[in-house]
């Protein structure tokens, strides 16, 4: 249909995936629609201008921004979601935009820490610099509960635990998880003093404020400081709280830890998606993993 705005239609489906909860993918659509406003200079676009070429030049100005091709790609596929969205819709017909853009993900280099560097890691003395132990305290945390994802930690409630589980679902995939509980994980939990939300952990603190604000806000602050950490102690890498994912999934692998049994210890739902960490099985045979791999690193 010509003369119908791609950015109103954008901004109504960002509102949707808003209201359905789904905050991630409405943050994803914002951030690609606000590009693509960037690269034009206006926000005038039609439908029947959205086109291939259109799509070639967008993909061009971002690579001359520096963007690496796995950047440019989320871009792309975040566009291409919307518009399959609006052809569904019946708001256009199919231009086929994206045919000559590169939709696909490039492997990335492993993040992955070695043993004893997170051997190193839980004896290093931080004492003196309260904030840094906070963030790697959070590290430990993640890398103890099978390589946690932060966002998963930041809301875990303390009815969570249940006993000797932690009993959770994925904010990502649903998926339910039960990680047995550990001495390693309360120790961390008993250094914190217990605040005033429902949440486990110290990350979101405050009752009256924007949750997933405070939940971005903490992972900067602990991916910062993680930095601040790998360079005091001269780690080859740098660090990040997705360190410790890539670190657990990769450490289980040289144990040699079956693929399966990683795969469910991670929450992935298909193997496939375990091999990008890598250089129905019972709940008991992932905790055996676990304890195996934490009596690897002394804990």
């Amino acid at each position: 249909m010509k003369g119908v705005n791609v950015f109103t239609f954008f901004m109504e489906e960002e509102v949707r995936l808003q209201n359905l909860g789904r905050v991630r993918a409405s943050e994803n659509c914002h951030s690609a629609m606000r590009s693509l406003m960037l690269f034009l200079g206006h926000s005038r676009l039609t439908f029947d201008c959205f086109d291939g070429r259109l799509m070639e030049n967008f993909e061009a100005y971002l690579q001359k921004r520096g963007l690496m091709r796995n950047t440019t790609s989320y871009y792309m596929r975040c566009l291409r979601s919307l518009y399959n969205r609006a052809v569904e819709y019946g708001l256009t017909s199919d231009l086929h935009p994206f045919r000559r853009v590169y939709t696909a993900r490039d492997q990335t280099v492993k993040r992955a820490l070695q043993m004893q560097a997170v051997q190193a890691l839980r004896r290093f003395d931080l004492s003196a610099h309260p904030s840094c132990e906070f963030a790697r305290d959070m590290f430990l945390f993640s890398f103890f509960t099978r390589g946690m994802s932060f966002v998963d930690m930041a809301y875990l409630r303390r009815q969570d635990l249940h006993g000797s589980y932690l009993v959770y679902r994925r904010r990502k995939t649903r998926q339910l998880m039960q990680v047995e509980w550990l001495p390693c994980m309360q120790q961390i939990l008993d250094k914190y003093p217990t605040n005033s939300t429902d949440y486990l952990l110290p990350i979101i603190t405050e009752r009256e404020c924007d949750e997933r604000k405070q939940y971005l806000r903490k992972l900067r602050f602990v991916n910062r400081n993680l930095k601040r950490v790998a360079s005091m102690m001269h780690l080859p890498v740098g660090l990040s709280s997705y360190y410790a994912r890539h670190t657990w999934a990769s450490l289980a692998r040289s144990q040699e830890v079956k693929l399966s049994v990683i795969s469910e210890a991670l929450g992935h739902n298909n193997e496939s998606t375990t091999r990008i960490y890598l250089d129905s099985i019972g709940s008991s045979a992932v905790d055996q993993a676990n304890r195996q791999l934490l009596q690897q690193a002394g804990v």
